[in-house]
């Protein structure tokens, strides 16, 4: 894993305050506290995003065709091994 990266933020000392007091409550810190906020704020976000654009370009070519599901799951076995029922 790439090593980590330091970031620094500035706060008011009203704001900081009602940070750590969430994060107590939550048995966590201010930095994990952070940390998830801009995960869940805007990383998966822009997961989601990415995948919706990605079905969407999927979407805009409706000539493709598709497998039927027989063969498609005798290539995903072939793949992977027989299925488990």
């Amino acid at each position: 894993m790439a090593k980590s990266k330091r970031v620094q933020i500035l706060m008011e000392p009203d704001e900081f305050a009602a940070l750590t007091d969430i994060a107590q409550r939550r048995g966590s810190t201010v930095s994990e506290l952070l940390r998830d906020a801009a995960r869940t704020q805007f990383l998966m976000r822009a997961e989601r995003a990415r995948r919706r654009e990605a079905a969407q370009r999927f979407l805009e070519h409706p000539d493709t065709a598709l497998p039927i599901w027989p063969e498609l799951e005798v290539e995903i076995e072939s793949r992977r091994g027989p299925a488990v029922h």
